[in-house]
């Protein structure tokens, strides 16, 4: 049995804006991580930062196919894909899948860690382009006492 963690949702902005949000380090920073070394792009490989933990977290293997996919891994067994579907002129669905991992124990606390992770990526991606309202501001602190 395989375990993929996957989050969908729909955005009120036409995709080359939520392309833009997701590819583009200054607006990720606004909603997902603190620090980027770089845009996704292609043959890329970066360092994330995000505000509730002190390491730094590898993404490799970045291929990106504009207005249509961001695919990369970020740790060796761990492989995230992006798609984005033109859903109306100014609406856009996301849709976001990680795995594949063998059932165990660790892999399924893994997939519900994940699958929350990637669903609370979706709405603050949402709240961001459609609203300007950073959601993970303060969101976390607690967790670095």
């Amino acid at each position: 049995m395989q375990l993929t963690s996957s989050a969908s949702i729909q955005i009120q902005k036409p995709i080359e804006e939520v392309y833009e949000g997701i590819v583009n380090p200054e607006m990720m920073t606004k909603y997902f991580i603190s620090e980027s070394n770089g845009r996704l792009e292609s043959g890329q490989d970066l360092l994330w930062k995000f505000p509730e933990f002190d390491e730094r977290f590898p993404i490799t293997e970045v291929v990106v196919e504009e207005n249509t996919s961001i695919f990369f891994k970020w740790d060796p067994d761990t492989i995230v894909y992006i798609k984005l579907e033109a859903f109306s002129e100014n609406s856009t669905v996301v849709k976001i899948t990680e795995g594949d991992k063998d059932y165990s124990p660790e892999n399924l606390a893994w997939l519900i860690s994940n699958t929350g992770g990637w669903s609370n990526f979706l709405a603050c991606l949402k709240a961001y382009l459609e609203y300007g309202v950073e959601l993970r501001k303060g969101a976390y602190d607690f967790m670095r006492k």
